[in-house]
């Protein structure tokens, strides 16, 4: 059986693929590029065997570019003297991971088929086949996506939800993205893969009331409260 995680993560990027999925469809590859799956599958597999904490960033950068304009790769971007990408935005810079991941597997699949699938389709069938390396269900992946030749700085940095946000603001910024509160508890249920460092959650276990006490000593036996490490929990 998959656990709660994972078929919380397969919950999430169903929400966000169906933002924009409407053109599109599981068999868009069939004669173009039949090999793609295999492909990728492969790539990541060997990125989540090397280390295991990189289904958890790929599932994470899936997430952040679907955020900003929809899930057009738009994060894979890179800064240039004239243009203005996403990564070094606040949410992004030093935190999203993964990048040579999709870029080893774009590789890869530009031998099998030269020109044809946009890096928006393999980071989608990535963030797929993590969940699936990891323990999760499966699912047939619809594809088609274009790749942007834009990017926002300013989308990453307003409409990316921070780990700051109250219930409010979490409901606004789903509700921005076309998805409701159920999405919402889903990609929550999604953070439960892979690490976080515990700065981001300390303030919560250690001064507030609103959490179960034995939870929070259980998190605080990993967490410092003035200093340190990284535990397993969140991304």
């Amino acid at each position: 059986m998959a656990n709660p995680a994972s078929a919380a993560a397969l919950l999430m990027l169903l929400a966000l693929a169906s933002t924009s999925s409407a053109q599109l469809s599981t068999g868009f590859y069939s004669s173009s590029c039949p090999g793609v799956y295999t492909t990728v599958k492969s790539v990541v597999q060997a990125a989540i065997a090397k280390e295991k904490r990189m289904g958890a960033s790929i599932v994470r950068l899936f997430f952040h570019d679907c955020f900003v304009q929809g899930c057009d790769a738009s994060l894979l971007l890179d800064d240039t003297a004239s243009f203005q990408g996403e990564k070094m935005a606040t949410p992004n810079n030093g935190s999203v991971r993964g990048f040579e991941v999709i870029d080893a597997i774009k590789s890869a699949v530009e031998k099998v088929c030269p020109g044809v699938v946009s890096c928006a389709d393999i980071l989608t069938i990535a963030a797929r086949d993590s969940v699936v390396t990891l323990g999760g269900p499966n699912w047939d992946v619809k594809v088609g996506r274009r790749d942007s030749t834009t990017a926002s700085f300013s989308g990453a940095n307003n409409n990316i939800p921070p780990p700051t946000s109250g219930l409010a603001n979490l409901t606004s910024l789903f509700a921005a993205q076309g998805l409701s509160q159920k999405d919402m508890v889903a990609l929550s249920g999604a953070h439960t893969i892979g690490l976080s460092r515990c700065t981001n959650f300390r303030a919560h276990i250690y001064n507030e009331t609103n959490i179960d006490g034995a939870f929070a000593r259980t998190r605080q036996s990993g967490c410092p409260s003035t200093s340190g490490a990284l535990q397993w929990w969140s991304h």
